[in-house]
């Protein structure tokens, strides 16, 4: 019994020691900002490209635009930092579509230019798991994935 309890104690005390306490908080996600240059050029390609809806906001947010990601996540638009902006194809958002096929094909349409992973231009990446994806990159130079995961 005392060897047990010895046991018990050092377990709740390595739990502690090591962030593994139960918190008693859920933490989820809420939304990404980007600093972009020009928050309305930026706008405009999350709205017309991806197909996104801008959510109002007061008349004063000039620099700001908030763009909603569906089920209650948020893409926020930020315009007041005038700093280089550096990233690279790792670095992504990414977005489903159950359309895919009709997704490229607008991407085409509108002539976006878009490319598989290695950056193979026009092409279509093929996940080890099945799932086609293509990379492109907003007027910023930030990428954006959009892939055929079905919703």
């Amino acid at each position: 019994m005392k060897k047990a309890l010895i046991i018990l104690i050092f377990l709740q005390i390595s739990n502690v020691a090591f962030g593994q306490e139960k918190k008693d908080y859920t933490l989820s996600f809420n939304h990404t900002a980007l600093s972009v240059k020009d928050v309305n050029v930026s706008a405009t390609f999350y709205t017309d490209v991806l197909n996104l809806e801008i959510i109002p906001l007061p008349p004063e947010a000039k620099d700001v635009k908030w763009i909603s990601m569906g089920d209650g996540k948020e893409l926020h638009l930020i315009s007041l930092l005038k700093d280089e902006i550096k990233t690279n194809k790792a670095i992504h958002l990414a977005f489903s579509t159950a359309n895919f096929d009709e997704f490229v094909k607008n991407l085409k349409a509108m002539n976006i230019e878009y490319s598989d992973f290695p950056g193979n231009k026009n092409k279509i990446n093929v996940r080890p798991d099945g799932i086609e994806q293509v990379f492109l990159q907003d007027p910023d130079g930030y990428w954006i994935e959009v892939n055929s995961i079905n919703q």
